[in-house]
């Protein structure tokens, strides 16, 4: 295994991950999540008129006596979760600006830190889990797991994803969807830089029934990259490359855009009850997986 993405230290803190969420997320253990489906749960939900048919075990006894009326008891339905984490394998995900060849692919091993220590904790309490690497496509699926001791099957499937490729996220997202008939949670771990708009793919989602929670890779270097002079840069998915003067003016300039641009997604997100969480790469993973916890938008 890659020994700096996992290595036991970092074993040991996905452990106290799965440990600390069952403190800060209820209904952490299986048949704790309630559905909005009625159901043969524990939990009391409403009452309704008593019909042909139904089970007589149901019946609210102490309703009778009291008002003579014959009510059947609802109960919540309880079930597991469906958690799909869709890691973005698109070639910016290993970008890396001229002469920092140490940072190279750090928003890719961050996700997939991100996902490793998030599907632990899905698994550790007993949710169903799936991941998915795509670019334009869906490029590779771990098929659906559950059960803590799947871990180093999880491990395993990150570590053979390769960034590369353009990014569509629409078109995958359709493929995704079409794929998996079972609705949940879509965790989508992306830089979200998609030419098309980063829009169409969480959209898919969303209207498929899906609830998506968007984690935002973002690294400082993209908004400021160290470029002085004529230069000549090289779109690193589309190979289509551009003579540019770089100046103090047009830094500030890009890295205002880059802000915007963030802007935007988080306020695309806010506006369509999205959740969202920006995830920065030089940010601590366990640090940055208490903080989702306690955003309260994953694993509810």
């Amino acid at each position: 295994m890659e020994e700096d993405l996992w290595g036991e230290e970092f074993l040991r803190r996905l452990e106290s991950l799965a440990i600390v969420s069952r403190r800060v997320v209820p209904g952490r253990q299986r048949a704790e999540r309630r559905s909005k489906k009625r159901g043969s749960g524990v939990e009391f939900a409403d009452h309704r008129n008593y019909v042909e048919g139904d089970d007589i075990r149901y019946l609210d006894v102490g309703v009778y006596q009291r008002l003579g009326k014959l009510l059947v008891r609802l109960y919540e339905e309880e079930e597991d979760l469906s958690i799909y984490f869709i890691v973005d394998c698109s070639a910016s995900m290993a970008f890396a600006p001229p002469g920092a060849s140490e940072r190279r692919r750090r928003k890719f091993d961050q996700a997939r830190r991100l996902c490793a220590a998030l599907a632990y904790v899905g698994l550790a309490g007993l949710d169903r889990v799936t991941i998915v690497g795509v670019n334009d496509h869906l490029v590779s699926r771990m098929p659906t797991t559950r059960g803590k001791g799947r871990i180093f099957r999880v491990l395993r499937f990150l570590e053979e994803l390769e960034p590369q490729g353009s990014t569509d996220l629409e078109a995958a997202m359709k493929t995704f969807v079409a794929q998996h008939k079972r609705r949940g949670v879509a965790v989508l771990l992306s830089d979200l830089y998609d030419p098309a708009g980063f829009e169409g793919g969480i959209n898919v989602l969303r209207f498929n029934k899906f609830e998506p929670y968007v984690i935002h890779l973002v690294d400082p270097a993209d908004a400021r990259p160290p470029l002085r002079g004529d230069v000549r840069i090289v779109d690193c998915e589309s190979g289509e490359d551009r003579e540019v003067t770089v100046t103090p003016a047009l830094l500030q300039k890009l890295e205002e855009s880059y802000e915007d641009y963030r802007l935007r997604i988080e306020r695309f997100c806010a506006s369509r009850q999205v959740s969202y969480f920006a995830a920065g790469v030089d940010d601590p993973f366990d640090e940055l997986v208490l903080r989702v916890f306690r955003s309260g938008g994953f694993l509810r």
